[in-house]
């Protein structure tokens, strides 16, 4: 009689997961899956035919010039924004924190870059960094520097794509240490401060950023994903311009997809994007887990 109702629990335990699996099949594991297949045919966008070619879009790409620098690029940008962005969220949740006052005025500004839709603020940005009117040139102008091109100069044009992905990210970061901050139990403030920790540098030092390693550890690895994503930008402000000195993996993707329609190989691209991610997030994860004081 026990058998049968472990049974019947188990069948209804499958039951109830069956349509979160089906799910998770049909718009996750299926997509990926249609794109690894893609990445082995000669596709191309419209066409009414394809055929199995193996591994030449993978040959081609990894022999391609661009793919290099779309993928340095993107390296670059990961490893300019993810420490910036990171270390900002943190520094303005700890000012906001320790604030007596405007703190919800303060959360606000800091967290509207994150609501605002991204491409109609890079074309603010655009207006902003134009070189003859541009707001930044004219309080360059104030100051005695010589204006600058920052997006048609290939030296600048992905330091000021990087600045604006960090500019985009601090507010979303600033959330997440916040909530891992007003969780942090007052009574470790308490002890330290009674076994002679009088500094607030100490404080942070000992109890604020230990106990905010979980939390670290999702921002980084959730930053790191989203500037791995890197687009909306470079498409409004630079189109991987001027000569590929911003062109990332995502817009060579869209731009072998959807200007020159040949599906398999964006799809080949893809795949690498995907492989990439998985690897940044695995390692990521296991290198900063050892160091995570969990609660």
């Amino acid at each position: 009689m026990g058998r049968w109702v472990r049974l019947r629990q188990a069948m209804a335990a499958y039951a109830l997961c069956t349509p979160a699996v089906v799910l998770m099949l049909a718009l996750l594991v299926g997509p990926i899956l249609a794109v690894m297949a893609l990445s082995v045919t000669d596709y191309q966008l419209g066409a009414k035919s394809l055929a199995f070619i193996g591994l030449e879009n993978y040959a081609e790409m990894f022999g391609d010039r661009v793919f290099w620098i779309s993928l340095t690029n993107t390296m670059i940008y990961v490893a300019i924004v993810v420490p910036g962005s990171v270390l900002l969220g943190l520094g303005v949740a700890l000012l906001i924190e320790a604030g007596d006052s405007g703190k919800t005025f303060y959360r606000a500004v800091f967290f509207l870059p994150v609501m605002a839709t991204l491409i109609a603020m890079a074309i603010v940005w655009e207006f902003m960094l134009h070189p003859q009117f541009g707001l930044v040139n004219l309080l360059l102008k104030l100051v005695g520097i010589a204006p600058q091109n920052w997006l048609t100069d290939g030296d600048l044009a992905l330091y000021v794509l990087a600045t604006i992905g960090i500019w985009q990210a601090v507010g979303f970061n600033m959330v997440l240490f916040l909530a891992g901050i007003v969780s942090i139990p007052r009574f470790l403030y308490d002890a330290a401060e009674m076994d002679g920790v009088p500094s607030a540098w100490e404080r942070f030092r000992l109890v604020t950023w230990p106990m905010l390693g979980p939390v670290t550890l999702f921002v980084v690895v959730i930053t790191s994903i989203r500037s791995f994503q890197v687009f909306d930008t470079v498409h409004v402000l630079t189109k991987g311009g001027p000569n590929k000195a911003t062109e990332v993996l995502l817009y060579s993707m869209y731009a072998e997809g959807f200007e020159f329609f040949r599906s398999g190989y964006a799809a080949a691209i893809t795949v690498i994007f995907l492989v990439f991610v998985l690897l940044l997030t695995v390692v990521k994860t296991q290198l900063l887990d050892k160091k995570v004081h969990y609660q």
